[in-house]
């Protein structure tokens, strides 16, 4: 369930934030009356983010053995790119993307008006919402579904409070520092999805074992214990994993390691943004 919590929490408080930047605009400039089609975007946005989830899942479930397995191979490997993704366009946009956001709001309430904010509005959600959509696919197969609808509903309902709360009231978080601690999750939980995913293709044979069972700690920990579902669905842990599912893992890490540790350095010092 925390998988699911997480994600939902993170995609739906960057929305969240979004929208409220929009809203926010527009009530700087004295066009209030344009708040409505905002909403429509970001409900319209959600309904069809929800379409995509229900038809992954549809497509998931209508399939069965090498099929399946393919299936959740591809989408455990995607999910865990677009999450790497996500994790480098925050790293590089997030000094940038507030101005670059409320410079669009302007430019469509003075220029575009209602169908322009209608628009970037569905643009602004649709976007945390197909990549929720897809997280949470992933995040089902390694869980039940109970767990991840719960977790999922808990997280937006904790991103729907968190983001009223910081324009109602004075509650204010530190969300550089939120950021950093959900993305290094996100970092851990994406290294499970690739582990997982290689998994998967051993199975049917498309990547070979190597070595079967590079170890077996399962008389420690058993991957089908309570501790180990939890484990599983948190970092993709496998109790007696194939020399290429460590290797997968592994490899991960040092590229995403190297590859923040190079997107750092490009970025301009915090005087220079």
């Amino acid at each position: 369930m925390f998988p699911s919590y997480l994600l939902a929490l993170r995609e739906g408080l960057e929305a969240a934030l979004l929208i409220g930047i929009v809203l926010g605009v527009l009530r700087r400039i004295g066009r209030v009356q344009l708040h409505r089609p905002v909403w429509f975007g970001a409900g319209s946005a959600a309904l069809v983010s929800v379409g995509v989830a229900l038809a992954m899942s549809a497509i998931g479930a209508s399939l069965e053995g090498a099929a399946e397995q393919i299936f959740e191979g591809f989408a455990m490997l995607l999910a865990a790119s677009v999450l790497t993704w996500m994790i480098f366009w925050m790293q590089r946009q997030a000094r940038s993307i507030q101005s670059e956001l409320e410079a669009d709001v302007r430019k469509a309430a003075l220029q575009g008006g209602q169908w322009a904010l209608f628009f970037l509005s569905f643009l602004v959600v649709v976007r945390e919402g197909v990549e929720l959509a897809l997280f949470l696919t992933a995040a089902a197969m390694t869980t039940t579904a109970q767990q991840m609808l719960t977790g999922a509903a808990l997280g937006l309902g904790t991103a729907a409070l968190l983001g009223w709360s910081f324009f109602a009231t004075t509650v204010r978080l530190d969300l550089r520092r939120f950021f950093r601690v959900t993305g290094f999750l996100l970092i851990l939980f994406a290294g499970g999805l690739v582990a997982h995913g290689i998994h998967e293709f051993n199975e049917i044979g498309w990547i070979p074992a190597v070595i079967e069972h590079v170890w077996d700690v399962n008389f420690i920990v058993n991957e089908k214990s309570p501790l180990g579902e939890l484990l599983k669905a948190l970092f993709g842990y496998n109790g007696n994993p194939s020399l290429t599912e460590v290797m997968g893992y592994l490899t991960y890490f040092v590229a995403i390691g190297l590859g923040l540790r190079r997107n750092r350095a490009a970025l301009p010092a915090e005087g220079q943004a």
